[in-house]
């Protein structure tokens, strides 16, 4: 089927080569969205209730899916996205997909393995589908998606051999068909070098990765409110750790935004690959910071569900892997040279706070909750403060 003889109405998707214009998040893309972090909100409770390591490790691999599948839907539509029919179809098939798949988690735990393993192999095959189908309309795309065929064909392949394995067997093999997904990126690099074609990834594409982060820093605003809501009971003590809580919640998102949201990715589609790659563990690491608010207010109450010391672990190296992320996605961003030594001095303040965030959190300290928050609050905005110091004194000397 030649591109000029599809139908206006249903469609074909833009071709590779065709110049990637600037362009608004369309409500479509924002609706899509939305169905994969509910998606991400199921398994973070799906943690809440089995927080083991094996209950760590299926969060891990079901994060890392649903993110791939995320980051290939939008992907697709960035580049081969259009008005017509068939965008849409596709969109809403794919968000069919993922509800599905929310559904699965939450099954009886005698079910749980065959049903999830069947919503993920269905998604595994639309995403294999959703980028050979670009090749119908676009020769020059085919040479493009053979990898992604290839990997992708085999990752589905590897899921099916799972339903005959039993554990470990089966989650090593999930997770071997994981990584096998995130290669093929890598593996188009050397075809895309030969053929002279260069991948940045787009202004709209980065948007979109800010607006999946701010949706899930939403999540951890409802885990300090849930958190809250569950005790039942209301005194200055708890009205104290809220605000707290609320206060890190926002120095936290100060931090992203201010330092990662206007920059551009560096060219090339190993380092696009990089950035998405480094999102993985800093949403996951979020959303664990979501699950361990509501658990930390559990201190207020006289019997605990979980170790307290346990919960303060979980959210002491979350939030220091978040601030990680941060510091690992500055190497990626594109900084004007005179920003550079700039660059260079947050991420040692950022690193300097991880270390002090793990020394907290590992030292036997008996702190009460508002104790160690205000600990936690404070070494956030010292750092905040420092940056905002050292910006200020930089743009001083330009203006001089």
């Amino acid at each position: 089927m030649k591109h000029s003889k599809t139908p206006v109405w249903w469609g074909a998707p833009k071709k590779f080569s065709e110049k990637r214009e600037e362009r608004k998040i369309s409500w479509l893309e924002l609706f899509y969205d939305l169905v994969y972090v509910i998606a991400i909100s199921r398994i973070t409770h799906h943690l809440a209730v089995h927080h083991t390591l094996s209950g760590l490790l299926d969060y891990t691999y079901f994060f890392g899916m649903i993110f791939w599948g995320w980051v290939n839907g939008s992907l697709h539509h960035d580049m081969h996205g259009t008005s017509g029919l068939r965008t849409s179809l596709m969109t809403l098939w794919q968000m069919m997909i993922v509800a599905a798949l929310v559904i699965t988690v939450s099954s009886s735990p005698e079910h749980l393995v065959f049903n999830a393993t069947i919503a993920v192999m269905a998604m595994q095959l639309f995403i294999t589908y959703l980028w050979w189908s670009v090749g119908i309309y676009d020769k020059e795309h085919r040479k493009l998606n053979t990898p992604y065929t290839v990997f992708y064909l085999t990752s589905f392949a590897l899921m099916f051999l799972t339903l005959f394995l039993q554990q470990p067997y089966v989650r090593i093999v999930f997770y071997i068909a994981l990584l096998l997904n995130y290669l093929p990126p890598f593996m188009s690099f050397f075809t895309m070098r030969k053929r002279d074609i260069e991948f940045n990834l787009s202004s709209s594409m980065t948007e979109r990765l800010g607006l999946f982060t701010i949706i899930i820093f939403g999540e951890v605003v409802l885990g300090i409110v849930n958190g809250v809501i569950d005790l039942n009971i209301l005194n200055l003590d708890i009205w104290l750790c809220f605000g707290l809580a609320l206060l890190i919640v926002f120095a936290l998102w100060w931090l992203f935004f201010t330092l990662i949201s206007d920059q551009s990715c560096k060219k090339g589609i190993i380092k696009s690959s990089l950035m998405e790659i480094i999102y993985i563990p800093t949403l996951m690491a979020l959303g664990i910071i979501a699950l361990s608010f509501s658990g930390l207010f559990q201190s207020f109450l006289p019997v605990q569900n979980i170790p307290m010391n346990l919960v303060k672990m979980g959210f002491g190296i979350s939030t220091a892997v978040f601030i990680g992320g941060i510091t690992l996605l500055l190497s990626l961003l594109e900084y004007p040279p005179h920003y550079l030594a700039f660059k260079k001095k947050i991420q040692q303040l950022l690193f300097a706070s991880i270390a002090l965030l793990l020394t907290i959190t590992f030292a036997e300290l008996q702190l009460s909750l508002f104790a160690y928050l205000f600990i936690i609050l404070s070494i956030l905005l010292i750092v905040i403060g420092l940056l905002n110091m050292i910006w200020y004194t930089k743009m001083n000397k330009i203006k001089e």
